[in-house]
């Protein structure tokens, strides 16, 4: 391995572990109450060795919220060719399955939602490219199965990705505000086990779950 591979791999290392640690005291100790200081020892950084890496609090916080993007779209590169139409559907319960089975991860991204609400932030555009590329995908997903034949042609498949989101998104948030005292995953499945039978072409009687 060449100095400047290993170099970069050594870096590239240093930053997951920074993240690690990040993730670790953001979800114990809240955003607000964590400093980069405090990261910095945690990782046996200075501060400013850690600014080289994340050049702020929020910088981390954004690269927190990719790596659950990433979770996500390895998901969907892993997932089996789709069946009988409903594999968008399968593919959005098998993310909620991920998101529900790391609670920190869904307090940390509502942070970055709200942090994403103010139009000078550079989480903004992160979220607005996230977004983007989520319903651009699913819709080619559900397109995808009109062309089969499986799924019906005279839906609004835009406008189906975007309320499928908006549940998922809704439904976690909910979860934060109530303390973790509502079922994530429970009203997401719910939802698309309803939405499954109204997206399918005539004679296709799949399920969503067995």
């Amino acid at each position: 391995m060449s100095a400047s591979r290993g170099n970069y791999a050594a870096g590239r290392a240093r930053r997951e572990r920074i993240l690690d640690i990040a993730t670790e005291r953001f979800a114990a100790q809240g955003y607000a109450r964590t400093s980069l200081a405090e990261i910095a020892r945690a990782a046996e950084l200075t501060t400013p060795g850690l600014i080289h890496h994340f050049p702020s609090k929020l910088h981390l916080l954004l690269a927190i919220a990719d790596r659950r993007y990433d979770l996500a779209a390895s998901t969907a590169r892993r997932a089996p060719a789709d069946p009988d139409g409903l594999g968008p559907l399968r593919l959005m319960l098998e993310v909620a399955e991920l998101h529900a089975a790391q609670p920190a991860l869904m307090e940390l991204w509502v942070a970055v939602v709200a942090e994403a609400s103010d139009p000078d932030s550079p989480a903004r555009e992160l979220y607005h490219e996230r977004y983007a590329s989520a319903v651009d995908e699913l819709v080619a997903a559900f397109e995808a199965g009109v062309t089969a034949g499986r799924l019906r042609r005279d839906l609004d498949y835009r406008a189906i990705a975007r309320e499928c989101i908006a549940v998922s998104d809704g439904a976690q948030l909910q979860w934060v505000l109530n303390g973790g005292g509502i079922d994530v995953l429970g009203i997401i499945r719910t939802h698309l086990e309803r939405l499954a039978p109204a997206i399918l072409a005539p004679g296709n009687d799949a399920r969503l779950t067995p």
